[in-house]
């Protein structure tokens, strides 16, 4: 999944230094952003379907709540480590100061791989996780979310053991729900959506029409599905969508020149996002090797899978075509590729700019439940566009302004928002 050298940790630390060096951030101030404030690590024993114990490795990450309470998804995945749920609960941190929602960055993780793992079994970790940390997290003071590979079904046994330690109904605790059980409407196409909103935004700013637009899009997942369904209704087209399959334990692009179509893929798709190989080409559709996604002439990229996909290495590969790469993953580009972005001048929406529909549906999911009052789904849907829409123009200004990369400007704004939070608290 990741080469071994490669440390996400390591990378947000050296993307924010660069910006406390730019804002002229004093020592304290630095030292107490750029490591997370709190972090537990702990054991979670499962009994098995067989009989036999298992112990499964668990994490949270509370980067910082100055803000607001701390706010982050759970991953299970064989290869998280905790530097891994560091670097994410430190981008969660800026990415809910770049939208500003009263909210801090956290992140949790379990070292399993659900694939090999009945659905007993995956709630019993899920409760294990929950005794492990009940006193350390909650409504107030940290509220989790799913992300890769947890579900709303996860996030409801979580509840319902949180709720059972502590003898009382907290719906606010965890946010990714179901429907009907304390979730959002729109919550399922926030991400995916907020990507695509502020596309459209950047391409007004570009003075391009999405109808004369094409789209490669990595990764097959939820962000990826939700993000090519609102650009294909804003007109534009995507010829190339790449997919992990879990069979062959790779990735495969799927390209079509006419443009792919969204509901015959999820036809042929299954529950983790994999593509049908045999379906999709006797669909006409081109099966190639995975990392081809990236080469494809088309005028927007979309990152939308995992970290550390675009580096120093296959940055190169990048057509000259492409005008805009708008990241819907976390971190899918390092430091050394941005440099080489920055000089072609490509347009970049930052992940944490670009892939916060998430968080904000979360923290609308998050109100809602604290009042016991539900929305619309017209109405999330517009919160979540005048949300993503002023944040993106705040950056755009910025870096217009004065004259930076979209990522420093994200930064900038994000990282300026929690170090005046933290003076103002007093703590540095």
């Amino acid at each position: 999944m990741e080469d071994k050298k490669f440390n996400p940790f390591k990378m947000a630390q050296q993307q924010f230094d660069g910006v406390a060096e730019k804002l002229g951030l004093d020592e304290a101030t630095r030292e107490l952003l750029r490591n997370p404030l709190r972090e537990y690590h702990f054991s979670i024993p499962v009994k098995m379907d067989d009989g036999s114990v298992r112990v499964f490795r668990g994490f949270r990450v509370q980067h910082n709540d100055a803000r607001g309470p701390a706010k982050g998804g759970i991953r299970f995945h064989p290869q998280e480590t905790a530097d891994t749920v560091r670097a994410l609960a430190t981008w969660m941190t800026w990415k809910c100061a770049v939208v500003d929602i009263p909210l801090g960055g956290g992140k949790g993780g379990v070292i399993c791989d659900p694939h090999n793992l009945s659905m007993r079994e995956q709630e019993q970790i899920c409760r294990g996780w929950v005794r492990q940390i009940a006193r350390n997290v909650g409504p107030l003071s940290d509220v989790p979310a799913p992300d890769v590979m947890t579900t709303g079904q996860h996030m409801l046994w979580m509840l319902d053991e949180y709720e059972t330690i502590h003898g009382a109904k907290y719906p606010g605790f965890i946010t990714g729900k179901p429907v009907g059980m304390g979730g959002s409407l729109g919550r399922t196409q926030a991400t995916g959506y907020g990507v695509m909103f502020t596309v459209r935004e950047a391409l007004k700013q570009m003075n391009i029409d999405p109808k004369n637009t094409t789209a490669s899009v990595q990764g097959f997942g939820n962000v990826a599905q939700y993000a090519i369904e609102l650009y294909t209704k804003l007109g534009g087209k995507v010829i190339c969508v790449s997919s992990w399959d879990q069979k062959d334990q790779t990735s495969y692009a799927f390209k079509r020149d006419s443009g792919i179509d969204l509901q015959e893929l999820l036809s042929i798709t299954d529950k983790f996002g994999g593509i049908d190989k045999e379906k999709a080409t006797q669909k006409g559709y081109e099966v190639l090797p995975g990392k081809v996604w990236i080469e494809q002439e088309v005028d927007i990229l979309v990152p939308a899978a995992l970290e550390n996909q675009i580096t120093a290495e296959t940055v190169q590969k990048i057509n000259p075509k492409v005008k805009l790469i708008a990241e819907g993953a976390n971190g899918p580009t390092v430091p050394e590729a941005d440099a080489i972005i920055k000089e072609r001048g490509i347009f970049v929406i930052p992940d944490f700019l670009c892939n916060a529909g998430g968080v904000t549906c979360s923290y609308f999911e998050q109100v809602q439940c604290n009042m016991n009052y539900y929305w619309e789904l017209e109405e999330v849907l517009q919160k979540l566009d005048i949300k993503m829409t002023s944040a993106f123009l705040s950056v755009y200004e910025l870096a217009k302004k004065k004259n930076l990369y979209m990522r420093d400007a994200a930064y900038m704004i994000a990282i300026d928002r929690v170090a005046k939070a933290v003076k103002a608290r007093g703590w540095v």
